[in-house]
């Protein structure tokens, strides 16, 4: 085996400069319709994905359903007192493009709380796994455990026509969303609070019981209602998006298909930076050794991190060309219900010098904050502190709108996704010109 290692790391140390030969001297040479750089470089900006759910403008940050965030959280009903749409009016919106009535909306409250109960057997996975899993692994599990009651895979087992496919997809994908909030309260209280489980109130919404069940108080059930839409769609590039997708092509029901989404969430590059974020903010503030932080000694301590060859965290974004509109949605909030919170009022000051800073710097595409550079900071102000459990809030978010994805990709009978791959040899015989784009063949 050792044999076998060594020839590796000599083969992958021959291989790599061919690779980064193709992008520095050759990136922008086409093979078809995409160039050399984009079919290396992760399908980056390729356009050949659809979904009418949400768009990613690089401009006004994300639309859902032709819709701002604020039009947005300013149309959907609300429950009474609360600041912040039901989430359940947001997956009626997502599902039909539609803005519901107030007695829609209840109709959908009082269906996902019939449907809300966890299996005693998702419970006993849980408890048998080792409290120190990562609390996305036992997420993921637990989504994945209740497949065996897959409504699609009993259907098309026994026969049914294609354009039927989106009922049951439906079914599995209200099923699964009706559980979510309670399976990651569950997690949560097992992991971090003394094994204190909290029951579900049979009168709460979808967030506020997620609120109840995790043990916080208000105004917790509209950070959760806030934090959900805002977390729940983001185009279908996106790794969790474009993973429900591809694997529910291949007529993989929902609950196979929303625990791959979730593994991929679970990546340093996707769903981890909300806690990264925090941790550097935290660190930030201790460099001022308890004394409070001004412009000037922001600016210093920014100037310090780029030096170091580090980046600013939660700063810039693949598409976005300006701030964030779910950072400025999340700064909204916290104006509100915690302006006095140190770590809030640094995260302002970062944002009034850091785009500054970011511009003279001249590395950075945008030098705008996106929406990791906030949330943490509100999650540890109302006392959800343990940071690896971040990702499993975005996970809960994440699923309304990848599940309403999949439902329309079931009704429209998207096929199985399918991309063409060609060899480094290939790439190479295209850019030397021995070989032109078009023999390089298709299926």
């Amino acid at each position: 085996m050792a044999k076998l290692k060594e020839l590796l790391a000599q083969k992958i140390a021959e291989h790599r400069p061919r690779t980064q030969k193709l992008l520095k001297e050759h990136g922008d040479v086409k093979i078809g319709e995409v160039t050399i750089a984009q079919a290396i470089g992760g399908a980056r900006g390729v356009r050949c994905l659809v979904t009418d759910i949400s768009y990613l403008d690089p401009f006004e940050g994300i639309r859902f359903r032709g819709k701002t965030i604020p039009e947005t959280l300013a149309a959907l009903p609300k429950p009474e007192g609360c600041e912040y749409p039901f989430v359940e009016a947001h997956w009626w919106f997502l599902l039909t493009g539609e803005v519901p009535t107030y007695d829609e909306v209840m109709e959908v409250v009082k269906d996902w709380q019939a449907r809300r109960t966890i299996p005693q057997y998702v419970i006993d996975l849980l408890r048998a796994m080792p409290r120190d899993t990562h609390p996305m692994t036992m997420f993921s599990a637990a989504i994945l455990a209740m497949q065996r009651e897959s409504v699609f895979a009993k259907r098309y087992a026994q026969g049914m026509k294609k354009d039927e496919y989106w009922e049951p997809m439906f079914e599995d994908c209200t099923n699964l969303l009706a559980k979510l909030p309670s399976i990651a309260a569950y997690i949560y209280r097992m992991k971090y609070k003394g094994d204190e489980h909290i029951p579900p109130d049979p009168n709460l919404d979808w967030a506020g019981n997620f609120a109840h069940q995790m043990g916080f108080a208000k105004p917790y059930d509209d950070v959760a209602r806030m934090y959900f839409i805002l977390h729940s769609d983001h185009e279908s590039g996106n790794v969790s998006a474009h993973t429900v997708h591809l694997v529910a092509s291949a007529l993989s029901d929902a609950y196979y298909a929303l625990s791959a989404g979730i593994n991929g969430l679970a990546g340093p590059l996707h769903g981890l930076a909300n806690q990264e974020v925090l941790r550097w903010i935290q660190n930030f503030q201790a460099k001022f050794g308890g004394q409070e932080p001004t412009e000037e000694t922001v600016r210093e301590a920014l100037w310090e991190t780029l030096r170091s060859g580090q980046v600013i965290p939660g700063y810039g974004h693949a598409v976005l060309r300006k701030t964030d509109p779910r950072f400025t949605a999340q700064m909204e909030f916290a104006d509100k219900h915690m302006p006095d919170d140190p770590l809030f009022k640094l995260v302002k000051l970062i944002y009034k010098v850091a785009p500054q800073v970011l511009m003279e710097h001249g590395k950075a595409k945008n030098p705008w904050p996106n929406v990791d550079a906030h949330s943490g900071v509100i999650q540890w102000h109302y006392g959800l502190r343990e940071w690896d459990f971040y990702t499993v809030l975005f996970g809960v978010g994440r699923a309304v709108g990848v599940l309403a994805n999949i439902t329309w990709d079931r009704a429209l009978g998207y096929p199985i996704e399918r991309p063409k791959s060609v060899t480094t040899q290939m790439l190479e015989d295209v850019a030397s010109g021995k070989i032109k784009p078009e023999d390089l063949g298709s299926e």
